[in-house]
């Protein structure tokens, strides 16, 4: 048995402003507040805590499958990459 933690796709990137780095997500589970994620797609795969989440300009804490929510990336993404909660 690895001790490697279970990745759950949570949902996709569909959206990416790159003046500000954030990464708009359509998700197809929940996700909160200080969840570790990795983002992989292309050449990218890095992991890192959701610091920050907005859902229309207002801050939220969770966000349920089926919404959208804009976040802070550590790196450049593009449109399709899939996000996991690790």
């Amino acid at each position: 048995m690895s001790n490697q933690k279970e990745e759950i796709l949570v949902g996709k990137i569909t959206h990416f402003f790159q003046k500000i780095m954030v990464a708009v997500l359509k998700l197809s589970k929940s996700l909160e507040m200080g969840d570790e994620i990795r983002i992989q797609g292309g050449e990218v795969d890095f992991t890192q805590k959701v610091k920050s989440m907005e859902m229309d300009h207002q801050k939220v804490k969770k966000a349920k499958a089926g919404q959208s929510v804009g976040m802070k990336v550590e790196a450049k993404v593009h449109p399709g990459y899939k996000v996991f909660k690790i």
